[in-house]
């Protein structure tokens, strides 16, 4: 079967063509379509590999699934139906719908789970280099700017935070259109911007990754996929699964992540001990932090 990849293909197209696979494909791609057919965002949201461990396929299942719809790859698969899901009204307000409709007693054994899975994923041994590489990209930066908006800046405000803790080229975290445009536009090479966004991707955070390109920033991407816009022409990107049947796709695995960035940070900086004990004193000494009155 070959059906056109064109970027307008409606949902209605991408599930007849889910159904026929459902009939006409091998036992477990016909399992997986018919799965996909009852849950086509979990095809925009997630990984090849999310989506196999989600669904209880396996990932050449996934893959061959992509192929049966006649994609190239599940890339490709993966962006027509964010492009359809965009187009059709969006992606949050059906998985929050299904949270009704959830097996009663399952829920938070089903977050357990998806949460252990995520977090296996995010800590995987091509992860771990690159963590360890961000890092040293990150203490050896002449500046750092952490860019995130929407859900997304709670993990850039918390990079940012405990970065700047320990080191002094941390720029304060990025929200506004207009202070993301404007600091950048005094940024340049030396300079890195850490860039967090997954699908919907934020088109604050796509700017910012086209404007820091441009000035010479060297980019570390947190995101979903390398067919994320802030992929492309970045050092270091990290991919990371989303998985849960939560409304908005998990960021425990972009907490853990932006944590163990800053470990290796402080880990290879003997000064970074220091300056966290020194930062620790002020705030007591300015009364930021209150006691339980048993100390």
């Amino acid at each position: 079967m070959t059906i056109s990849t064109a970027p307008d293909r409606s949902l209605d197209d991408l599930k007849r063509a889910l159904a026929q696979l459902a009939r006409d494909g091998s036992p477990a791609i016909a399992r997986l379509a018919q799965w996909s057919l009852e849950h086509p965002q979990e095809i925009a949201f997630h990984s090849v590999r999310g989506l196999a461990e989600l669904s209880g396929a396996n990932v050449n299942t996934a893959y061959r699934l992509a192929v049966g719809l006649g994609f190239s790859g599940y890339e490709e698969c993966r962006r027509a139906f964010q492009d359809a899901l965009r187009t059709g009204g969006g992606m949050y307000g059906p998985r929050a719908a299904r949270l009704s409709a959830h097996p009663e007693g399952s829920l938070i054994e089903d977050l357990r789970l998806a949460a252990h899975g995520n977090l296996d994923e995010a800590f995987s041994g091509d992860n771990a280099a690159r963590i360890a590489a961000a890092a040293a990209r990150l203490v050896a930066a002449r500046r750092v700017y952490c860019i995130g908006v929407r859900s997304c800046f709670s993990l850039a405000h918390y990079l940012a935070y405990t970065g700047g803790m320990a080191f002094g080229n941390f720029d304060r975290p990025l929200a506004e259109p207009g202070s993301i445009a404007d600091t950048l536009a005094h940024a340049g090479p030396g300079d890195v911007a850490v860039l967090i966004t997954f699908s919907l991707y934020s088109a604050e955070v796509v700017r910012a990754h086209q404007a820091a390109l441009r000035r010479g920033v060297g980019v570390i991407a947190i995101t979903d996929g390398y067919a994320s816009p802030i992929a492309q022409g970045a050092e270091i990107v990290f991919c990371l699964s989303m998985a849960g049947p939560q409304p908005l796709p998990s960021h425990g695995a972009g907490f853990a992540l932006v944590e163990g960035i800053v470990a290796e940070m402080i880990a290879a900086s003997p000064e970074a001990p220091d300056r966290i004990a020194e930062f620790e004193r002020r705030m007591i000494e300015m009364g930021n932090y209150v006691g339980t009155g048993r100390d």
